[in-house]
């Protein structure tokens, strides 16, 4: 939903972070070179527009690249597998994570999410001197997407991120494949009638894109299929203690089906604390 152009030159990065987790030959990490960044956008690109069904603008095909406005003030945490290389010879980055904290979005002109929903609830219950985080562009190269530990390490580096900077509340979108909400009726109507947002803060689709989630009465959904019918990137964050914003949004550029995540780090399942937190 943002205009795409070419990326400049990089700002707001964490500088020389160490590696931040590490399972066999698989590490986590954070970009810290322009190659680095490409390698995530590369790996972007394979993913969403050619193994799924997004559509790139001819600059990004040129490249085979998948950037837009925002890639220069984020943090792009890296799932490298030391064990294979890419066309350069340089370990092959296999998992990415896209974050941006608030004071840099704000020089970016916005957040991402901001182009589909309307944030201001959620900012304005907030306290003004609360630290947001939020999260896109995650995804992992099909052959290594089977690999538990793939998950687990964007994870660990996640909550080792949120650590470091003290971060309340974490947002984002969070996808469906395709662009057919009746197809989508079941898990769309679950997240909306088990997971739903509290009301004094509930952010909503913007209006020319709100696409209803509540498809079915609540006494018709089985909650069982309907948990199998979620990515598990959905389910990972609903296990983490996630809420869900009001109504769903049609993104056509990369054909998916878009849900608002909330998750208050304060309100991360202590499971998942123990389970990937730092140290």
């Amino acid at each position: 939903m943002v205009n795409i152009h070419e990326p400049g030159p990089l700002e707001g990065r964490v500088e020389r972070w160490p590696v931040l987790a590490v399972t066999g030959a698989l590490e986590v990490r954070l970009a810290e070179t322009d190659a680095e960044v490409e390698a995530a956008q590369r790996l972007r690109y394979r993913v969403f527009y050619e193994e799924m069904a997004a559509v790139p603008t001819p600059a990004m095909r040129e490249v085979r690249r998948d950037f837009d406005r925002l890639d220069e003030f984020c943090d792009h945490l890296l799932v490298v597998d030391r064990s294979a290389t890419d066309a350069e010879g340089q370990p092959l980055v296999v998992g990415t994570y896209r974050l941006i904290r608030a004071e840099y979005a704000a020089k970016a002109g916005g957040f991402y999410t901001s182009g589909e929903y309307d944030l201001a609830p959620m900012i304005a219950a907030w306290p003004s001197t609360a630290k947001f985080l939020e999260l896109g562009r995650s995804c992992i190269l099909k052959e290594w997407r089977s690999r538990t530990s793939t998950m687990q390490l964007l994870w660990r580096g996640l909550m080792s991120y949120v650590a470091r900077f003290s971060l309340e509340l974490m947002f984002g979108c969070a996808s469906f494949a395709g662009i057919d909400p009746d197809a989508l009726a079941l898990p769309l109507s679950y997240l909306h009638h088990y997971h739903s947002m509290p009301a004094h803060l509930r952010v909503r689709a913007r209006p020319e894109l709100y696409v209803e989630m509540n498809r079915m009465a609540k006494e018709q959904i089985d909650i069982k299929e309907a948990l199998r019918a979620l990515p598990p990137m959905i389910k990972g964050y609903l296990r983490a203690g996630c809420l869900i914003g009001e109504g769903a949004v049609l993104d056509h550029q990369f054909a998916t089906t878009d849900v608002f995540i909330y998750l208050p780090t304060a309100d991360i399942d202590p499971r998942y604390k123990s389970r990937f937190g730092p140290g």
